[in-house]
């Protein structure tokens, strides 16, 4: 499975932002299946972090991200270069084959 961790400055941390920038993962969410996060440096809040784990369908979700990114005009609230970097990892998802910690 891939994982998908996007991080970019926001110009400023307010409720408006957050509105849009929510708008956006649950549209994307709609189309490809696959609920994301969104998280704040914790010491520095103009630095946030989308999550979306568990993507299977990578070519779906990046052409499904960047329409719902164009769609909701995310780059206008971005500071700078208006940069979003996105980072893909790849993992499994068999946390469970892990054994279980034994108590004493």
């Amino acid at each position: 499975m891939n994982h998908y961790y996007i991080y970019y400055r926001v110009k400023d941390d307010d409720a408006e932002t957050e509105t849009r920038i929510r708008a956006m993962q649950a549209r994307l969410a709609c189309r490809s299946n696959i609920s994301g996060r969104l998280l704040k440096r914790r010491d520095d809040s103009s630095t946030w972090m989308e999550i979306y784990e568990n993507v299977a369908d990578s070519n779906n979700f990046e052409h499904q991200l960047a329409r719902a990114v164009s769609e909701f005009d995310v780059d206008m609230f971005l500071t700078g270069d208006g940069r979003r970097v996105i980072e893909c990892f790849v993992g499994d998802v068999a946390a469970s084959s892990i054994p279980p910690c034994k108590t004493s």
